[in-house]
């Protein structure tokens, strides 16, 4: 089918083949280590967390869900299959898509944006930076060239800033705020606008006679069928995600820590190679991350060029060493980690068998279910309360009848 372009329409790209020996930032991370120290802090701060558990990432995810639960078997068994493999890319140890993953989650959540739209990078181009399509798109997002400018995405001669998982995140964080905007917060709608454009939904409700508040998106005329089958695609791909938690090999390998990423900016005069170098992570793999830099000794014009790499990368490389390598204990021996950045799940022998949890101040459902060794959606429904609920600090649960 050829591809519909609008000023304000992003390309689609489906099951984007990756690269067959990419290997994660973690373990590019736990190199390079002799001698390296951890950095003081000045007095009364407190360090930004540079890592954190997998586990944390898919809970974060969870609770901002739009629709915290749903019914795998209502969703379509194609899309279920093409996105079976979802919850294995981000227990891979030898895949970047949980950081990626982790990074494009809490983005959504400071913009107050639902979490289905972290999936959007999972269709689009597999979680890979530096994914292309034949037809034009590229990037994370797959951005056409001309949606990327509108979106205020670094673009110049030699330089394409879609390949920037930082530009391409921020500008698509920007457009989906407006779009769920718009659309009066249905994630839905917002999905098929970001799809087909913005005017052809809005067209679309008029002449259905609907409005965002009591529109059914798979009943709007006029659409292309790649644009209803996009809401679904996310929603079956949500869905295999959620029952992703009661597979005890994938909710293992997540229990592992990884680092926070954030935007850096790349001095000039200063190539990837030599920033990452610096830090003691391995420059080939911060490349990896940041092929709008790497392909080219080109530079956006007016902009700097950003980096994704992680937070503190000397405390992050620590860290993920000590818990990685074992090796590295005595260089990192005051990098204090994030909290529960590197507990296990605890055995059957060591869960505790209280039958009410008091909730503490930091405490999640995903937390309190996890000490207890049960489902999230089994101590929620014991409690009566939705994916949606807060745990306020002295609240009472149940975690047994």
């Amino acid at each position: 089918m050829k591809r519909r372009t609008l000023s304000l329409a992003l390309g689609i790209l489906l099951g984007l083949a990756g690269t067959a020996n990419a290997q994660p930032l973690g373990a590019g991370i736990t190199q390079n280590m002799a001698g390296l120290t951890a950095l003081p802090l000045e007095a009364g701060t407190l360090p930004p967390p540079s890592v954190r558990n997998g586990q944390d990432i898919f809970a974060s995810f969870r609770a901002g869900l739009a629709e915290p639960t749903c019914d795998i078997e209502a969703t379509s068994p194609r899309w279920r299959k093409q996105f079976a493999h979802a919850p294995a890319r981000l227990a891979n140890q030898n895949d970047d898509a949980l950081v990626l993953f982790g990074y494009v989650v809490e983005e959504l959540r400071k913009a107050s944006l639902p979490t289905e739209f972290a999936l959007i990078p999972f269709v689009e181009s597999g979680y890979r930076p530096n994914a292309r399509s034949n037809a034009g798109p590229a990037g994370l997002w797959q951005f056409i060239a001309t949606t990327a400018r509108n979106h205020r995405v670094p673009m110049s001669e030699g330089y394409d800033g879609r390949l920037s998982a930082v530009d391409s995140t921020q500008a698509a964080v920007r457009y989906l705020k407006t779009l769920h905007g718009m659309f009066g917060g249905d994630w839905r709608l917002a999905t098929m606008a970001y799809n087909a454009g913005e005017y052809r939904v809005l067209q679309s409700l008029r002449k259905a006679g609907m409005n965002s508040s009591n529109a059914r998106p798979s009943d709007l005329p006029g659409l292309s069928p790649i644009t209803y089958a996009y809401v679904e695609k996310l929603h079956a791909l949500a869905c295999v995600l959620e029952n992703a938690e009661e597979q005890p090999s994938v909710m293992a390998s997540l229990d592992r820590t990884v680092p926070v990423l954030k935007s850096h900016t790349l001095p000039a005069g200063t190539s990837v190679q030599q920033w990452a170098a610096q830090r003691a992570l391995d420059p080939a793999r911060i490349a990896r991350l940041n092929p709008a830099a790497s392909n080219s000794g080109a530079r956006p014009k007016g902009a700097p060029v950003r980096l994704l790499a992680p937070v503190n990368p000397m405390a992050a490389t620590a860290a993920v060493a000590q818990v990685g390598s074992g090796t590295a204990t005595a260089a990192v021996a005051t990098v204090q980690p994030a909290p529960d950045a590197t507990h296990t799940v605890a055995s059957s022998a060591d869960r505790p068998r209280n039958r009410r949890h008091t909730v503490r101040s930091g405490e999640s459902a995903w937390t309190i279910a996890r000490r207890y060794g049960m489902p999230v959606k089994a101590l929620l429904s014991l409690n009566g309360l939705s994916g949606k609920s807060v745990l306020k600090p002295g609240a009472v649960l149940r975690i047994e009848d």
